[in-house]
């Protein structure tokens, strides 16, 4: 017998400060179970008074509230990216309401990157780079991949739209319908 109750998947969204810039790009897909729902989802954010990128993978309204505290924390902390991370992060994992919420984000800026999830993880990528979601894998290693060749592209951006193609080639969970921000 079938599981009635549909499983969600998330997404890809992957983040990347290179040569004194940061980008951060993510898919359209929206799947539930074996469907696809939706192909056009921004799950990427700029915010513009703070000069930082975020992204979320999980459930969107959870992504969306973790993505609004994450706004407030920031604001609370004169723009301390660092700060407002981990304040966020200890609220996520004590707060009876936020430790509910099924969803990862992503945070970068053009000094900082950095992912988090409900765990209480604050993880700060040695390498500039934070991906997530079900293709994140797969975007990681393109990323990880271009930067090794000696003809690297050398835009942020242009890194995040590749390693997205490659991803959406790679997990079905992930399409080719990809934004990107940068700063």
């Amino acid at each position: 017998m079938r599981n009635t109750l549909l499983k969600s998947h998330s997404t890809t969204i992957i983040g990347l400060r290179l040569n004194g810039k940061a980008a951060i790009g993510g898919d359209g897909q929206v799947s539930l179970d074996d469907m696809i729902f939706k192909a056009s989802a921004k799950k990427v954010r700029r915010l513009d008074e703070y000069d930082v990128l975020v992204g979320f993978a999980g459930a969107a309204a959870d992504g969306l509230t973790l993505l609004q505290r994450f706004e407030e924390k920031l604001s609370e902390y004169s723009g301390n990216i660092p700060r407002a991370v981990v304040e966020l992060a200890k609220d996520w994992r004590t707060d009876r309401y936020l430790r509910r919420l099924e969803a990862m984000i992503v945070v970068i800026s053009k000094q900082h990157s950095f992912i988090l999830s409900g765990t209480g993880d604050v993880i700060e990528p040695d390498d500039g780079i934070c991906a997530i979601g079900s293709g994140g894998g797969f975007a990681l290693a393109s990323a990880r991949a271009m930067l090794e060749c000696k003809n690297a592209p050398e835009d942020p951006a242009e890194i995040i739209r590749k390693s997205l193609e490659i991803a959406a080639d790679i997990c079905i969970y992930t399409n080719k319908e990809i934004e990107v921000l940068s700063l």
